[in-house]
């Protein structure tokens, strides 16, 4: 699946390439390389289920460009609620992690990026950014994790209306960032797909199409 992943999710550093990244004690469904209506794509089969797919960056980029993507779903997770701590689940993401001045972090962000690192091995970044797909959320809304206000989410779709359909999006990333937390990102991290149903224990498909991330000065 690698191989495939990373000619159809593609960024200015190949290497070391995309990698799934298991949360501990949550169920974890597979991303399966194949075509749907003439496009490559990687199929998830959630249910009850946390399923990432990532690629963390040896050098972060300090400047990010363009980001191109698409995604499909067959459903919505029924209940969910990106405000509701017990119901935050989505079945498309693309998630975007930064650095930045860790000193700046509240102390709350700071006791819950220390119960992540107990959890998983790894503290949370300084602030994340993710692509989502809202059950009910106006498009283009910011929404805050109900956990932590460095966990945002711009909602670029919303509602049953076109599930089953291609949905192609192409986003200025740093402008992205500038809306939902008010000040220039910092290193890009890490880039990574997730569909999530375990809150809501809901069962649904998802397929992810082509990425693309380009850096900030020139295009590739």
């Amino acid at each position: 699946m690698q191989p495939f992943a990373n000619r159809l999710l593609s960024t200015p550093e190949p290497v070391p390439g995309w990698e799934v990244f298991a949360l501990p004690g949550k169920r974890q469904e597979p991303f399966v390389p194949t075509q749907v209506i003439g496009r490559d794509a990687l199929q998830v089969r959630a249910n009850k289920s946390v399923s990432i797919l990532r690629q963390r960056f040896s050098q972060p980029s300090a400047a990010v460009g363009a980001l191109s993507f698409s995604w499909k779903v067959d459903a919505l997770p029924a209940g969910a609620d990106l405000r509701d701590a017990q119901a935050e689940d989505s079945p498309v993401r693309v998630v975007l992690a930064f650095g930045g001045d860790r000193a700046r972090l509240s102390p709350r962000a700071h006791r819950l990026s220390e119960l992540s690192r107990l959890i998983t091995g790894e503290d949370l970044p300084f602030a994340t950014l993710s692509y989502v797909w809202s059950a009910n959320e106006p498009l283009e809304t910011v929404v805050h994790n109900p956990r932590t206000d460095r966990i945002r989410k711009l909602v670029v779709a919303s509602g049953p209306a076109q599930l089953g359909q291609w949905l192609d999006y192409r986003r200025d990333v740093r402008a992205d960032f500038v809306r939902a937390f008010g000040e220039e990102p910092g290193p890009l991290l890490a880039i990574a797909l997730m569909t999530d149903t375990d809150n809501t224990e809901s069962a649904l498909q998802a397929w992810y199409g082509a990425l693309h991330l380009k850096p900030a000065s020139g295009e590739q």
